[in-house]
């Protein structure tokens, strides 16, 4: 899913004037020439205050579709997170005192200073991760949601009362927050994932560590120079940029009590482990490999727009891509063909001209990664049908980019069918039957997403209630969760109990409390 831990495998400032200038000061334009002119070392936000790390090394965010340097990210040590730690252990005595009314003020502001700035964050996101201008606005307008959701905290944390459960005895139970907590995000969605977490934690009156990942971070600092204008207390809002140092020290720090963290299964795996052995309750969630089923009555031009949006959308670097297109019952006469004619046409480019559908893949070392893959599943007996391994995209000769890719004839033992390549490659696998199908879906080790394209009501029924998966489709390729719903994942793809955004978020960020109460009649005869 996009991680900053174990390097390519877990894919997933300065002291100058410009380095501290606030999204306010700076249109879209005149913050690109800024980033462009004079890379800067990115600092940390801790107790109110924007500060150096005591970093050693610095990580280099460049632009996906041209290579060039934006800034250099610390990778900040654990004397960065200790300190993130005590400031947001300090300010949490009187911020969980603040009436849950007044803390969401904050987030009516949040949300306004997001809109005001809507495009700027948007094209932020497209420069460091490449994704298209439009998947990013989608990703900025899904945060946003979240936030609004999260402003309902008032009603989202009510307890319950029972009178009477002995005689003059009342029982009830109530919610109070968790104390600091820490979002340990990925590089996908720069923009969007931290806001699963952040408004919830907040609103319940937690405060808050933010881990953006190291290769794309300055959406985030963005983010950060718009919550110190929104006048949080001091603490209240931290950021410490890192690499794997850094997550093992929120991992191990006492005064860190919950930790949320998306990323790939391995690391989601180290993260669980080692948090809960620290006593921290944790919710990791991990990599996936979508399995789309198309049956033979499927909308041939409605599923084959939707199947291709969803396995090249972000350049197939999204936790919900679809990834093994399982063809069944013949449907692959119809649709064969029109997804690698779809495929072939798919527009690719740098994410911010206009006219362009899939922008790069992160780094260099993701585009030789998903190249080898590929190459593995040649070596394996699958056959290429649309190739798009290395491509020239005139005017960006030095971005990652991958064109659209798809192979034909997979096996669903193979490599690529059951790994997680992260890239815009799509795997065709055909079968017989639903059945067969959902052997498959229920055979692989992930369990994040899978979708059906169907008319039949009772294949899409056997399917949704069959399938191990926590996000199912039917007839949509990107099953993802609305902001009041959990965005869930099962088996692999997801350590833990509770998950990210709605209800499941409010229940992570606080912890209940039973209280048993007796008033004696005879104590009230004063009055």
């Amino acid at each position: 899913m996009g991680s900053a831990l174990e390097g390519e495998a877990a894919e997933e400032g300065a002291g100058s004037d410009e380095a501290r200038l606030t999204p306010t000061h700076l249109d879209k334009t005149r913050a690109e020439e800024v980033i462009m002119a004079t890379p800067e070392r990115l600092k940390n936000y801790i107790n109110g205050t924007w500060c150096d790390a005591t970093a050693e090394s610095w990580v280099d965010v460049q632009d996906p579709a041209t290579a060039e340097i934006l800034a250099l990210a610390p990778l900040s040590q654990a004397v960065d997170v200790a300190n993130a730690a005590q400031a947001a252990a300090a300010a949490f005595t009187n911020w969980r005192q603040v009436p849950a009314t007044q803390r969401i003020q904050y987030l009516f502001r949040l949300k306004a200073g997001l809109e005001a700035h809507f495009e700027e964050l948007a094209r932020s996101i497209t420069m460091e991760n490449g994704k298209v201008l439009e998947e990013a606005r989608g990703e900025l307008r899904r945060a946003i949601e979240n936030v609004e959701v999260a402003c309902g905290i008032p009603v989202m944390m009510l307890g319950e009362f029972a009178e009477d459960i002995a005689s003059g005895i009342d029982e009830y139970m109530i919610r109070q927050p968790v104390g600091v907590v820490a979002s340990i995000c990925p590089f996908n969605f720069p923009g969007m994932i931290p806001f699963w977490f952040i408004p919830y934690a907040l609103a319940c009156g937690n405060t808050v560590i933010v881990k953006p990942s190291e290769r794309t971070p300055l959406t985030m600092s963005r983010i950060f120079h718009l919550l110190e204008e929104l006048g949080f207390p001091p603490g209240v809002v931290n950021m410490v940029i890192g690499g794997a140092d850094t997550v093992n020290a929120i991992l191990d720090h006492p005064e860190i009590r919950g930790v949320t963290f998306v990323g790939s299964t391995a690391v989601a795996r180290h993260v669980y482990s080692r948090a809960a052995a620290n006593g921290k309750r944790v919710q990791a969630q991990g990599g996936a490999k979508n399995p789309v089923i198309i049956l033979p009555d499927a909308d041939p031009d409605m599923s084959t727009r939707i199947v291709i949006d969803s396995v090249f959308g972000n350049a197939g670097q999204r936790c919900l891509a679809a990834a093994n297109v399982v063809l069944v019952g013949g449907a692959e006469h119809t649709f064969r063909p029109a997804l690698a004619e779809a495929a072939e046409r798919r527009v690719v480019g740098s994410g911010l001209d206009p006219g362009v559908e899939m922008g790069p893949v992160i780094t260099l070392q993701s585009k030789s990664r998903i190249q080898g893959l590929v190459q593995t599943a040649l070596d394996e007996g699958a056959r290429i049908l649309v190739d798009g391994r290395d491509p020239l995209i005139t005017g960006h000769e030095s971005g990652f980019f991958i064109r659209p890719t798809i192979l034909d004839s997979v096996l669903p033992n193979s490599t690529i069918a059951c790994t997680e390549v992260f890239g815009p490659v799509m795997s065709l696998i055909e079968l017989e039957s639903v059945d067969n199908a959902i052997d498959l879906v229920n055979s692989g080790l992930y369990g994040n997403m899978a979708c059906i394209f169907t008319s039949s009501g009772a294949a899409a029924r056997k399917f949704r209630y069959g399938a191990q998966a926590g996000n199912i489709g039917i007839n949509i390729g990107v099953a993802a969760p609305m902001a009041f719903f959990p965005f869930s994942g099962w088996k692999e793809s997801f350590f833990g109990t509770l998950h990210g955004q709605g209800k499941h978020a409010v229940e992570f960020f606080t912890q209940t409390k039973v209280v048993v109460e007796r008033w004696p009649k005879e104590w009230s005869r004063q009055f």
